[in-house]
């Protein structure tokens, strides 16, 4: 929830990403969220505006999302979550106790890992043409999917009983596997979590793209 206390932005936060972006999508959601104002710059990558010099006086590394909000400027979309949490956010979604952080660190670490190597990089094939080991990336998910599905038997969220930024860093490439070509049948625990995290205030889906299981069922 976003949190009385805290004040809003003076204006705007600035998020630049495209709209097919499960990344860009992590930071949307968290920022709809905690209704927080916000514009949205959408770059069009295949026509090279994360590589003008614009983009890279934000990202160096020519990547999306960035945010700006007032004088600070942020890349990487978990340091993202955290700042966002940290400055605007209730303090349940980013704990302090230290088993609770842990516990939420560690599906950052997901997210940044097993998640992009896994559903993020199948997708990043069908969807986008991208030269990468499309049944290796099928394989690390269905690893990783058959792993979580069984804590998810036993927790609501991620990282326990209330959501936190590690709902919001998982779900995007999670929810969006199908386009892939990875299905979630075989995972009912994680197809409930989807369905609870999709059921929280002011949430926003990310566009659905006919690619992969998406595309055989059109």
């Amino acid at each position: 929830m976003p949190a009385a206390n805290k004040p809003l932005p003076n204006q705007p936060i600035r998020l630049h990403t495209t709209l097919l972006s499960g990344h860009g999508h992590r930071v949307k959601l968290f920022l709809t969220l905690l209704d927080l104002p916000f514009t949205t710059i959408e770059l069009d990558m295949k026509a090279g505006d994360n590589r003008k010099p614009a983009h890279l006086a934000l990202n160096p590394f020519g990547e999306v999302p960035v945010i700006e909000d007032g004088d600070i400027v942020l890349t990487d979309s978990n340091a993202i979550l955290v700042y966002l949490a940290r400055k605007y956010g209730d303090a349940s979604w980013l704990p302090e106790d230290p088993v609770n952080a842990a516990a939420v660190q560690r599906w950052l670490s997901l997210a940044a890992g097993k998640i992009a190597y896994g559903p993020c990089a199948a997708r990043l094939v069908t969807v986008f043409g991208a030269p990468r080991d499309h049944a290796g990336a099928i394989r690390i998910a269905e690893d990783l999917f058959a792993i979580i599905d069984t804590e998810f038997r036993d927790k609501p969220f991620a990282a326990g009983h209330a959501p936190t930024i590690a709902d919001i860093a998982a779900y995007s490439y999670i929810a969006h596997a199908p386009e892939g070509g990875i299905s979630l049948d075989p995972y009912p625990n994680l197809r409930a979590w989807l369905k609870r995290v999709e059921a929280l205030p002011r949430f926003l889906p990310m566009p659905v793209t006919k690619a992969g299981l998406l595309a055989e069922s059109a």
